[in-house]
């Protein structure tokens, strides 16, 4: 694979504004279970690169990769973004941060990629920046997964769960 620092830089670019617009979007509508639990799942299928041996990485990489995304670049998304009730549904929110937050981590992302495209094949960069993410969504969502079950455990909000169920 050949990939110039334009043709990159243009990826990450689309990439980050996909995920903005996704995270406004997703923003003004109810949080279900649904929603907090797909992303992770959906990007489960990612570990079907590891069947290339072209992605494999030692394990110990692939542990801290993981490790560094769930500690380190979690805990930004962990403290600007919060469930609460809003007109008888859960909502997101965030804190006026959250948005420079995505876009610091983005950069962050880009600068440390092109470090470690000098180190590694561009296939292995990939597949560690893939359990780095894994790592930071799935600890992310986990926290809001927590969040909307102490959310709808709650006496004054078990009555209206199930219609909210059903709108899914």
């Amino acid at each position: 694979m050949h990939s110039t620092p334009l043709i990159t830089a243009l990826v990450s670019l689309i990439g980050l504004t996909g995920v903005l617009a996704w995270r406004i979007r997703e923003g003004r509508s109810a949080v279900t279970l649904k929603k907090i639990i797909m992303p992770p799942l959906g990007m489960d299928t990612g570990f079907c690169m590891f069947f290339v041996p072209a992605f494999r990485v030692p394990w110990i990489w692939g542990l801290g990769a993981f490790f560094i995304g769930a500690i380190i670049f979690a805990y930004p998304l962990l403290l600007t973004s919060d469930l609460h009730r809003e007109d008888g549904v859960i909502m997101m929110k965030r804190s006026s941060a959250f948005f420079a937050v995505i876009i610091v981590l983005a950069v962050v992302r880009y600068l440390a990629r092109g470090f470690f495209d000098r180190f590694l094949t561009i296939e292995q960069t990939g597949a560690l920046f893939y359990l780095l993410a894994f790592g930071m969504i799935l600890r992310w969502r986990l926290k809001l997964l927590l969040a909307w079950r102490a959310l709808t455990t709650e006496p004054a909000f078990v009555a209206a769960t199930p219609a909210e169920e059903a709108a899914d």
